[in-house]
């Protein structure tokens, strides 16, 4: 493993990134600093965090902590998804495959994480 774009997790969180900030900003303009705000930056967290985990691999319980954000966001961002499903319906089918999406790369940051626990090499 060479870079942080090596990681699985990281292409598919960088992915799904450029997914949720178009959702995002298709969202009505009053929700521009609200719940549109909360998308884009949950969503840029689950990939940076990795990206900041994986310079401090070295430093084991550092890229565990990092990584540990990653996935909190991720649910995070669960969460709003299921808020503008409710909010705006018309949206709902986009919402409900992003979150499928990032319900898979939340258990997949989640085995991240115990690998990284139990069999990574500082």
């Amino acid at each position: 493993m060479n870079s942080f774009e090596d990681l699985e997790i990281f292409r598919r969180a960088d992915k799904l990134y450029f997914e949720a900030y178009k959702l995002a900003m298709s969202l009505p303009k009053h929700e521009l600093y609200e719940l549109s705000s909360q998308v884009r930056r949950s969503s840029d967290s689950i990939a940076t965090n990795i990206v900041e985990g994986y310079g401090r691999r070295r430093y084991k319980p550092e890229f565990i902590r990092f990584l540990i954000f990653s996935h909190a966001s991720s649910i995070e961002l669960i969460y709003h998804l299921s808020k503008i499903s409710k909010l705006y319906p018309m949206m709902s089918d986009k919402c409900k495959q992003l979150q499928a999406e990032y319900v898979e790369l939340s258990k997949m940051i989640n085995k991240f994480i115990q690998y990284v626990e139990n069999k990574w090499k500082t």
